[in-house]
């Protein structure tokens, strides 16, 4: 059902957002996109559109790096992007992505998911376990992981190379189309299958459920993945995917960033667009819990992945 207006003051619905943009050689193979608006529609709010739109390009003003941002509310026939194109190092939040190339795997072999997917699958996602990842990466092959991007209509996404899948390179757009897998009903996907892979997302442990939650209604389900990875070129990239639903809200949201001095620099970046856009959405006007960001995992400040540097470590460093 449409939701009535909720906004009454009048904003541009596209503005421009700063982000920082580096030479091509600096950007790991993909020529940068150029800053681009903050771009929102609604089926039925176009005042939340504009409105969300200027806030998060507020929220951005000053950063630096690049920021990839796209949300998608269903209530409010709600759709923004920033940058969507944009391609970046994917660390962790590729997993979500193994996740449903598995998931997919046994639907077509019409049988449940094995014991060893299963102990895999709930470290990899609960709390980020590298090796879990390694493990059911080197068991899917290139194929399968492809297959199941085709499927999902993820065209933009490049696998990493070898057994480097944090590697991988995304951009916000097929995020959300990852996302939308997960949350529409779709050929890709069983229910059985979406549900268990949202279960997972949503015990992810505490210390990672830093991010898009922040600044989330109390009594909102959130479900995320988070990932962080630090390269000699770019800086950190440090990335949050998440799904919120209650009663009456029902959102998901991209964020993507690299060229990050830090990772915390890089979490608050994304925590100041989840906090505005958690406010803008949330109809009860009820109270946010939001959290501290994180510390960056011991001993990962100074590795790469890619040899760039006299650091350089093997694929199971990524976060």
């Amino acid at each position: 059902m449409p939701t009535p207006l909720r906004h009454t003051a009048a904003a541009a619905a596209a503005l421009t957002v700063l982000t920082g943009l580096v030479p091509a050689s600096a950007q790991a193979g993909t020529t940068p996109s150029p800053a681009g608006p903050v771009v929102c529609s609604s089926t039925f709010d176009p005042l939340l559109a504009a409105q969300v739109a200027a806030d998060v390009t507020d929220a951005q003003s000053g950063r630096s790096g690049t920021i990839a941002f796209t949300l998608h509310d269903t209530e409010d026939g709600l759709s923004c992007t920033d940058n969507a194109d944009t391609r970046f190092d994917s660390a962790s939040v590729v997993k979500v992505t193994i996740m449903g190339a598995v998931l997919r795997r046994a639907q077509e072999e019409g049988r449940p998911l094995t014991a060893a997917e299963v102990a895999d699958l709930k470290p990899m996602i609960i709390r980020s376990d590298n090796a879990a990842a390694g493990r059911l990466w080197a068991a899917l092959g290139p194929g399968r992981l492809r297959a199941f991007l085709d499927l999902a209509g993820m065209d933009e996404t490049v696998l990493g190379p070898g057994q480097y899948w944090g590697l991988t390179r995304i951009t916000a757009r097929d995020e959300m189309r990852l996302l939308d897998v997960y949350t529409s009903t779709t050929p890709v996907l069983s229910a059985g299958s979406r549900a268990y892979g949202l279960a997972l997302m949503s015990t992810v442990e505490a210390d990672q459920r830093w991010g898009t939650p922040y600044g989330a209604p109390a009594g909102v389900r959130v479900m995320l993945k988070n990932g962080w990875l630090p390269r000699a070129t770019r800086g950190w990239r440090v990335h949050s995917l998440g799904v919120f639903t209650a009663p009456g809200l029902d959102y998901r949201m991209v964020v993507l960033t690299d060229g990050n001095a830090t990772m915390g620099y890089g979490v608050d970046t994304i925590q100041r667009i989840a906090r505005v856009v958690h406010r803008d959405l949330d109809e009860s006007g009820g109270s946010s819990l939001p959290l501290p960001p994180p510390t960056a995992p011991a001993g990962v400040e100074a590795a790469v992945v890619d040899g760039s540097s006299s650091g350089a470590v093997t694929p199971g460093d990524v976060q």
